[in-house]
Parts: C-alpha cells; sequence; structure tokens
C-alpha cells in the first residue's frame, strides 16, 4: 500500500499549499482522533452537510445514517459524498485582526458512499464505532440483537480520494506589526473529560468500570 494518497486535481490543496498533506499515516490519525465528521451532499440540486458520528476501519470511513434521511435516498447505488473531519488545536492570537488564526488538522475524503448490507460488516462497523467511543466498552455492553442490526443503516466510504491540511506553529505578523504594543500569543486547546456521571437508573453496587473512571483523550 501506498505510503501517501495520489494527490488529484479534486483532493489538491491550492490555498495554503504548504499545509497540504497526503500521507496515509497522518491522515488516519486525524481520522482516529475525531468523533464527528460532516457529510455533503446534494439531492436534486440542494446541497447538505450533515454531521455524524463515524469510524475508520482499515481504508474505508463508516458512517450512521438514517433509514428515512435523504442521505439514504440515493445511497443504494453510491451517493457522491464529501467527508471532512476537523480538530481544533489552538487559537492564534496576532498583533493584527487580519493575522489572527487557528492551529488546526483537518481531513477532505471524496467518493461514493454506499449502504453496507451485511450483517457481519454492519458488526464490525458498529464494534469500530464503540471502540473508537471509549476502548473496552464493547465486551461490556449487550450486543446488538439481529432486530437491531437490520434496523441499522451505515455507509461506507472507500479511502481513495483524501487530502489533508494541517496549521501548526506560532504567530505569524506582517514586519510592521512586531513593534506594536499589543499582546500577541497563542492559546492551546484540548478536549478534556470530567468525571463520570452515573445514570441514575444504575445499580450503585455496580462499580465504574476504569475505562470510564480513567478515560482521557
Amino acid at each position: 500500500m501506498p505510503e501517501s494518497f495520489a494527490v488529484t486535481e479534486r483532493t489538491r490543496v491550492m490555498r495554503e499549499a504548504n499545509r497540504a498533506v497526503y500521507d496515509r499515516e497522518t491522515i488516519y490519525k486525524i481520522l482516529d482522533e475525531g468523533f464527528v465528521c460532516h457529510v455533503g451532499f446534494a439531492v436534486e440540486g440542494q446541497p447538505y452537510v450533515i454531521p455524524t458520528m463515524f469510524a475508520r476501519v482499515q481504508d474505508a470511513i463508516y458512517f450512521h445514517g438514517s433509514a428515512a434521511s435523504r442521505m439514504l435516498r440515493g445511497a443504494s447505488g453510491g451517493l457522491p459524498v464529501c467527508v471532512t473531519v476537523t480538530l481544533l488545536d489552538g487559537l492564534i492570537l496576532a498583533r493584527s485582526v487580519f493575522n489572527h488564526s487557528m492551529n488546526y488538522r483537518s481531513v477532505v475524503a471524496l467518493g461514493n458512499a454506499a449502504l453496507i448490507s451485511g450483517p457481519e460488516e454492519k458488526l464490525e462497523a458498529l464494534h469500530a464505532f464503540t471502540e473508537k467511543l471509549i476502548p473496552g466498552r464493547w465486551q461490556d455492553a449487550r450486543q446488538p440483537t439481529e432486530q437491531e442490526l437490520k434496523a441499522t443503516s451505515i455507509l461506507k466510504l472507500p479511502l481513495t480520494e483524501v487530502s489533508a491540511k494541517v496549521r501548526t506553529g506560532g504567530v505569524e505578523d506582517d514586519a510592521a506589526d512586531y513593534a506594536l504594543s499589543v499582546w500577541a500569543g497563542i492559546i492551546p486547546l484540548r478536549m478534556v473529560a470530567d468525571a463520570p456521571l452515573r445514570d441514575e437508573r444504575c445499580d450503585p453496587a455496580i462499580p465504574t468500570p476504569a475505562y470510564a473512571a480513567r478515560y482521557h483523550r
């Protein structure tokens, strides 16, 4: 398997091309860290962008879709989509408003997403969703029933046309602005988990599992 995705006219980063990333390892790390993707598609000329949970399994992305959703009406034969994932790492406060920015990591994947129907592949996708949320949970929770699997709609997007864009580093001001008496710097951002809250109907005798008590990202 190539270490980098082939650059196509649709995935080539044009603006700030120096921030473009095409290597598979970096792109997969971004996808694996994100919880929510935004799926863009068009129905009868009307664009839609839907946020949804997703997971990567090898060289494909799986994401949920409601059986009644616009997204699934044309998905049986393959629905052209644009899937994006963005992680925000920091706010860049420059001396000028124009040069304010953000540190981020983002991925754009293009292709045709199709409904999956096989129960084994559905189980694989649901396992990936669950373990991505919190590793170890799949074995503790009740497994899906046959009826639940039939009622679950999942789309699969093979990862073929993919690119990433990454901004790291500090403030980049115009040369003339460095003399200004204005504070400049970075506000780092990260996702932090608070202590778990027990469901009020959960038996107090059941201990909080270690993966929840010590959850961190």
